[in-house]
């Protein structure tokens, strides 16, 4: 990621990061059932990739226990921000750090959950090898939005392409390039849903 595309995406961020979980504020039944899906275990390592305002932390916190470890990691320091003033420091360590150059070792977590994060990765295959190399093997890796593609695309007035970044194909080729493999894929009105196993 070059300093220009991380300036970006801070400044978009940082413009929006507290009135983020006012604008949204019905998405918390969408997270808490794509946190059940992951089927995550007591004591688990998981890490929360792109937390935002960290919506997903203490749903993240409940689903491993106090034995657990969640990790909120967030390029730009006013989400991180947000997250602790509303308590989510609390259920997890909040680092700041990019996505694809993460302050992890090598199979560090046994689970990641990245909500919205794949479109804002200025070098998806980049993003998606750095998830893998902190996941352990046989790990698993969330990728979550509560809006469905289509759903999400006219919200921001754009009609769906066959190159998109989410669509089954294409995702399937970007997470098997980079040490995944596609296991569950959910795309409907309310719900974007992508399950991928660490080779």
């Amino acid at each position: 990621m070059t300093q220009h595309d991380r300036s970006s995406v801070q400044a978009f961020f940082t413009e929006r990061a507290a009135a983020w979980d006012a604008r949204f504020p019905d998405d918390g039944p969408a997270y808490a059932g794509a946190v059940d899906a992951m089927a995550l275990r007591p004591g688990d390592r998981v890490l929360d990739a792109g937390c935002g305002t960290g919506r997903a932390l203490p749903l993240l916190r409940d689903a491993v226990g106090a034995r657990g470890v969640v990790l909120g990691a967030d390029l730009t320091w006013a989400m991180l921000h947000e997250a602790d003033r509303a308590g989510r420091g609390r259920d997890a360590a909040l680092v700041m750090a990019d996505a694809a150059r993460l302050p992890l070792r090598n199979a560090a977590v046994r689970a990641v959950f990245a909500a919205g994060l794949l479109t804002h990765l200025p070098d998806p295959e980049a993003g998606m090898s750095e998830l893998a190399r902190v996941t352990e093997p046989g790990g698993l890796l969330a990728l979550f939005h509560p809006l469905g593609r289509a759903a999400l695309a006219a919200r921001h007035g754009r009609t769906l392409s066959a190159d998109d970044l989410r669509a089954e194909p294409v995702l399937r080729r970007l997470l098997a390039a980079t040490g995944w493999v596609l296991t569950s894929y959910v795309d409907e009105k309310d719900r974007f849903l992508a399950l991928a196993v660490r080779r």
